[in-house]
Parts: structure tokens; sequence; C-alpha cells
């Protein structure tokens, strides 16, 4: 990745870059591996956890198991928090399916599928969290129209029901002949998280503006 010290790039304890995050924003990281993302995505859901509030995880199954791994490894009581639904796992490929019509994303079964994650994530009245990696799946399949949609529907959701909500993509995926896409993904965005995170304790990020973005690695 670019050099740390480059202006835009900025420094954060992770509890206090999720805990100050606005509850409207979307965060965006494109990592260079798993265990970069996985280091990420642990903060994330345990700054929630911490928190109080519910996280929504709507991941592929091996991402599941490996965070599943690393909250037990916390000494976490994963399987209470999930009977207590304060913390809530989907799986993205079965997620997607809802509201895929043509391959095309569906803005109103969109809106139903996710509403109804929101109901139960709010529930016992905490605030919501989420992670999302079904833009990635679409990414990787070439449909990068529907992804950019996709992340347009997100925004305009979280803007009306105001959480934070987290996705990543693998930065493999990212070739010169995706540039423009790429670009307008990385617009679709806050906040940017380096790509190549090598602690939970610490988030090295950017904001993002449609005048200065792009994909970092």
């Amino acid at each position: 990745m670019r050099d740390k010290e480059e202006k835009n790039w900025q420094v954060a304890d992770t509890k206090v870059f999720w805990g100050e995050i606005a509850p409207t924003d979307h965060v965006l990281q494109i990592y260079e591996n798993d265990e970069s993302f996985l280091c990420t995505l642990e903060g994330f859901v345990l700054s929630g956890l911490e928190a109080g509030e519910c996280v929504v995880l709507i991941a592929t199954p091996e991402h599941i198991t490996a965070l599943w791994d690393r909250l037990s490894q916390k000494e976490l009581a994963v399987v209470e928090l999930i009977a207590d639904d304060q913390l809530i796992f989907l799986d993205a490929e079965e997620t997607l399916s809802k509201f895929m019509v043509n391959g095309w994303p569906e803005a109103m079964l969109f809106d139903e599928t996710v509403s109804a994650i929101v109901k139960r994530a709010t529930n016992r009245n905490r605030s919501l969290r989420a992670f999302g990696e079904m833009v990635a799946l679409l990414w990787a399949k070439g449909e990068k129209s529907a992804t950019v949609h996709l992340e347009i529907l997100w925004n305009r959701f979280c803007e009306m029901q105001r959480f934070c909500l987290f996705c990543a993509y693998p930065s493999n995926g990212f070739t010169q002949e995706v540039n423009f896409s790429a670009h307008t993904i990385c617009c679709a965005h806050a906040k940017m998280i380096s790509g190549d995170q090598k602690s939970s304790t610490n988030i090295f990020y950017k904001t993002v503006s449609q005048q200065q973005s792009g994909v970092v690695t």
C-alpha cells in the first residue's frame, strides 16, 4: 500500500475510530489478504459488542467461520450472543438471492430484505452496525454495474435507517479494465480503510471525496 505518511492517511485507535463513526457512514476496505480484512472486521465487531450494539454480518461461510474462531479466542460467548440476537450471522449469497432479479438488485425487494434484517437487529432497542459482503460477491462475478447500483441502494437505506455499514472487497478483483467502476465504488463511501491492516487495535484510514478517491492497496 502507499506510504502511511501520505498526508491523506490518518491513524486511529480501533475503538475510537468505530466509536466515533457517524451513524450513517459507509466504510470501505479493499484488502490485500484475508488476514488484513479479518483484523479490520474483528475490530469492527468487538467495538460494536462493547458498545452494546447489535452487529449484523452478511458474509461468506468462510469468513463467518474465521471470525467466529477469532471471537472465541477472545473468550466471547459467541453462541449466547447469537441466541440473544446481539450478533447476527447471515449468508451473503443466500441474502443476495432474495433481491436479485435477472442479475440486477431490485430496489423494492432490497428494501424488504434489509428492512426485515434491521427489524430483527433492533427488536431489543439496540443500535445497529452491519457488515456486508454481497457487493464483493457481485463484483467477483463480473457484475460491475450491479455492484455499483447495490452500493447506491445501501447508501440510501443507511441514510434513512441511520446505521453504520462496513463493506470489503479483495484487491485482486480490481484491474485497469474496471478502474472507472472502482473509482465509483470508492466515491460511494465516506471513509476508506487501508488494505494492509496488520493489527486489530489501530486503523489507518482516509476520508473519501469525489474529487480524491481511488483504489488504494
